[in-house]
């Protein structure tokens, strides 16, 4: 194995796997045979298509992000890959653009006082699957963003938010993913996932209307270990589903329960709380939201007391506590369920 990468052969400036996906190839957009950021594999990593050639350096990153069409492949070798990394295009409904690699492959965005280390700005329609994504204040990041599917990857050691879906961004999916160890900057703003705006910052981000980030779903991950929510859904989303997935963690003073919903018509099924306090909380802070919520199927072990809190205003908002799900001690809610 060679102690650095060879030079990727330039076409008329432009770096060969970049051209390629300049020109919107199903499968390459990479360099030619990269060796990863610490040592890596010139073929196709785990969850790629095995024909995809493999960028390996975060310059090699970058430029590819930047010439990213429908129906490309970012393929990523094990490695370490340093800095902040933005994608600005899209891809299709019938070509996604897939970004892949495996949990060795490491974004790492350093300092955890500013910057996202893995920004789909505006960029619809991608996959990305497998990598770790560390540092940053913010780890992934999506602005106004919609129908991409986050799978299979490691979001941790983050400023404040692991993952955060804004600006309209609908529609999305994270999958099957592990979060943990959020909120090293600020324990406050240290969510696991968190969807949406809060109505203080709707003025500079959605022009003084509601953040409708709606109809995403959080399936089948494993959450734990933050300093604030596991999952916080922000008054202005509706229609999103939480389902099937592991939380794990204190609830204390920046915590008010391990999922926080102040959103209308989600739904939270199917999941694991491990929570010494509130595990899920319906929470009206803007009237006409907080309304609608469906609570069914959890599994919830944990401290005596209610596991799921309906506060306030809420109370009135139609939601609706399923019977029968499991609570380890204590009442499963603090309103009649249902």
């Amino acid at each position: 194995m060679p102690t650095a990468p060879p030079v990727p052969v330039r076409l008329s400036g432009v770096v060969a796997g970049s051209l390629v996906g300049v020109l919107g190839a199903s499968s390459v957009l990479a360099g030619c045979g990269l060796v990863g950021g610490d040592g890596g594999s010139s073929t196709a990593t785990e969850g790629c298509p095995a024909d995809a050639e493999v960028v390996g350096t975060a310059d090699e990153l970058r430029d590819a992000l930047a010439a990213a069409r429908p129906g490309g492949t970012i393929s990523l070798a094990d490695g370490t890959y340093a800095g902040s990394f933005t994608a600005t295009s899209s891809g299709s409904a019938d070509a996604p653009i897939t970004l892949c690699g495996s949990a060795s492959t490491v974004l790492d965005g350093g300092t955890v006082d500013e910057g996202y280390t893995l920004h789909l700005d505006g960029a619809s329609w991608w996959t990305v699957s497998g990598v770790t994504v560390t540092g940053g204040k913010k780890g992934v990041m999506l602005s106004a963003a919609s129908d991409n599917t986050l799978r299979g990857i490691t979001v941790h050691g983050t400023g404040d938010e692991a993952v955060h879906l804004r600006q309209g961004s609908s529609r999305n999916t994270l999958s099957r993913s592990t979060v943990f160890d959020t909120g090293l900057r600020e324990a406050d703003f240290g969510e696991g996932v968190y969807v949406g705006s809060a109505e203080s910052n709707w003025c500079d981000l959605t022009d003084c209307e509601p953040d409708g980030s709606d109809d995403n779903v959080v399936e089948g991950n494993v959450i734990r270990s933050t300093s604030a929510e596991a999952v916080d859904v922000k008054e202005g989303t509706s229609g999103g589903r939480i389902t099937g997935n592991t939380f794990e963690g204190p609830v204390g003073a920046a915590v008010d329960a391990l999922v926080d919903v102040k959103g209308n018509d989600w739904l939270v099924d199917g999941n694991t709380f491990d929570a010494d306090g509130v595990a899920v909380q319906v929470h009206e802070v803007v009237d006409g939201w907080g309304r609608r919520a469906t609570v069914r199927g959890n599994v919830f072990e944990g401290a005596a007391g209610p596991a799921v809190e309906v506060v306030g205003a809420a109370r009135d908002g139609g939601s609706t506590i399923a019977c029968g799900q499991q609570v380890r001690s204590g009442e499963l809610s603090d309103v009649p369920c249902g």
